[in-house]
Formats: structure tokens, sequence, C-alpha cells
């Protein structure tokens, strides 16, 4: 899994960027796919804003975005709106009523 953190007209802190690091690491729970994280720390007219861009191998980039006034607000809240889309996420396939790409029958024409 690879992390690239960027940070646009804010200055993140080594414990920022751990705090972001360690949460990443929380993601290899839900045994999915991920090939790489990209986070965006970026300055708004008002606060902050963090984008999580989670790309899982064979299915659609999760993306969330959260803004907030305070920083480490912002960031704990796209972690755990993260974390429920990538539980939903693991749900959907592990579940018992989803179909497989094997199970499809083919129409010959």
């Amino acid at each position: 899994m690879n992390l690239q953190i960027r940070a646009k007209d804010v200055t993140l802190t080594e414990a920022t960027k751990a705090h972001i690091g360690s949460a990443v690491e929380a993601f290899r729970k839900y045994s999915l796919d991920i090939t790489s994280i990209n986070c965006i720390v970026a300055k708004e007219k008002k606060g902050v804003m963090v984008e999580f861009d989670i790309k899982i191998a064979h299915a659609q980039p999760i993306v969330i975005s959260q803004g907030d006034d305070v920083l480490d607000a912002a960031i704990d809240l796209s972690i755990d709106r993260a974390c429920k889309a990538l539980r939903r996420f693991h749900d959907k396939i592990v579940s018992h009523k989803a179909n497989s790409i094997k199970d499809l029958e083919t129409i010959d024409a």
C-alpha cells in the first residue's frame, strides 16, 4: 500500500503525518487490495479540507472529502468516513448475496 500525503497552503507537522499514517494502517483490517492512498490537505476560505483518494484493485476508487474549521477534526472525521466506506465495501464483497463474475452466465449471440 502506497501512501502519499500532500499539503496545499498548510504546514503539516510530523505528528499530523504520523496520525494520518497510523490511521491508514488501520485500513488493512478490511482485507481489501488497496494499491494506493492519496491524502490531500488543503486550506480553504473557512478552515481546511481533507481528501482521501483510496484506490482498490479491480474496483472503483473511494474518494472521501471532509472540511472543518480545525485540522485535526477534519482529519478524524474523514478517517471515520473512510473506515465506514471501506467497511461497507468489504461487507458488499463478502456478502452471501453478492454474485461473482464467475457465476455470471455468458450469452452466445
